[in-house]
């Protein structure tokens, strides 16, 4: 378990800011503030996975606010995120964390941390936001942040330190999404005849495309556009009584050509995984489709839970 020794706080002359003194870690925790965003985006660019691109200043500046583009309601639920990073005793930043209290269920929710995948800071960094949120029911990583393409959840082959930690300290872990890449163009798929591509009238940044026989609608997929050059497949499905005929082959070419049109030189999608197969989400057909067109698996990725709101 994550050491339980009671932090002391003390007063940072240089900054103004309070500060706490992890004795077990020795490291210092305090407020983040600008003079820190070089070494928090060193930080982020460590844990950067295939796919996903390098988190600018715009980026962290926007997840600082507490907004989001991809799970943008939820983050409107969340009171304004505190942002604390780790020192060690020469006043290097070794990582940070934010977390924010959801005030509709009384919930704490820890959003992001980087460390460099170090014990010591991500005990430290959990164990000072389990103080700050206790006695709540916290979460941690259930929501996509301004930080990346539509990450939600932990990657815990990349993170593994960090998702031990978690468990340390008294954290569930619950798979959710399989995270695929792939390059673009994929010329060997095929395309349907006709796609109509509608942009998405609420103006966040995605696309419809419908393929019809007729009138009718048989197949669609909703695309983000792409930035950094990569793309994302958010959704594809074909109607259960037009399905076995190829259609959502096709219409993945579809949508893998129309981002390629855009711009894309890579994309990326997410595959629900939190149910064994045979279930009504089952997604084996869907992952053996995307297999087959080249997509290769990134990592898993897991949303963590702690009920008890236990107090460090």
């Amino acid at each position: 378990m994550t050491d339980r020794s009671p932090a002391v706080l003390d007063s940072d002359g240089l900054s103004g800011h309070r500060r706490v003194v992890s004795p077990a870690s020795g490291l210092i925790l305090r407020p983040y503030t600008p003079a820190d965003q070089a070494a928090v985006l060193a930080l982020m660019e460590c844990d950067r996975l295939p796919g996903q691109p390098r988190t600018t200043p715009a980026m962290l500046g926007e997840a600082l606010k507490g907004r989001c583009p991809v799970d943008g309601g939820w983050w409107e639920e969340l009171a304004r995120p505190t942002v604390q990073v780790a020192m060690d005793a020469t006043g290097t930043v070794t990582g940070v964390v934010s977390h924010a209290l959801r005030p509709n269920d009384n919930t704490g929710q820890l959003l992001w941390l980087h460390c460099q995948e170090d014990p010591r800071t991500a005990d430290a960094l959990i164990s000072h936001t389990l103080t700050m949120l206790a006695p709540r029911p916290v979460h941690a990583f259930h929501f996509a942040s301004a930080l990346t393409l539509g990450l939600e959840a932990l990657p815990v082959r990349h993170r593994g330190r960090t998702a031990a930690a978690l468990e340390r300290a008294g954290f569930q872990g619950q798979r959710q999404w399989r995270y695929l890449r792939a390059d673009l163009p994929a010329p060997r798929l095929p395309c349907l005849g006709r796609v109509k591509v509608k942009p998405d009238p609420a103006g966040q940044g995605e696309c419809r495309l419908e393929g019809r026989e007729g009138r009718r609608v048989v197949a669609e997929a909703v695309i983000g556009m792409p930035a950094h050059g990569i793309g994302v497949l958010w959704w594809i499905g074909v109607l259960p009584d037009a399905r076995g005929r190829g259609l959502g082959r096709s219409m993945l070419g579809s949508a893998l050509s129309v981002l390629t049109g855009l711009g894309a030189a890579q994309v990326i999608l997410y595959v629900d995984d939190d149910e064994p197969p045979g279930g009504e989400r089952d997604r084996t057909a869907a992952k053996s489709l995307y297999r087959s067109a080249g997509f290769t698996e990134v990592d898993q990725l897991y949303v963590y839970s702690l009920r008890g709101g236990q107090a460090p």
